[in-house]
């Protein structure tokens, strides 16, 4: 049987992770980021969602 193809979403680093909080250093890391502007694509699940919005001044969602 044929997997359904799931949605993706591209973000940004846009944010310094230097001087923060150590957890939001692991949420990055656990994003696939950890240095300035780089992107990464990952699966949009709300797991992924929620992540994003602990970190509003770190990363951007790229079109």
């Amino acid at each position: 049987m044929a997997k359904a193809k799931s949605s993706t979403i591209k973000i940004k680093q846009v944010g310094s992770p230097i001087r923060r909080p150590e957890a939001q250093k692991k949420i990055l890391i656990g994003l696939g980021l950890g240095k300035m502007h780089r992107e990464v694509e990952v699966q949009d699940t709300p797991e992924v969602r929620g992540a994003i919005r602990k970190l509003p001044h770190l990363v951007q969602i790229v079109d």
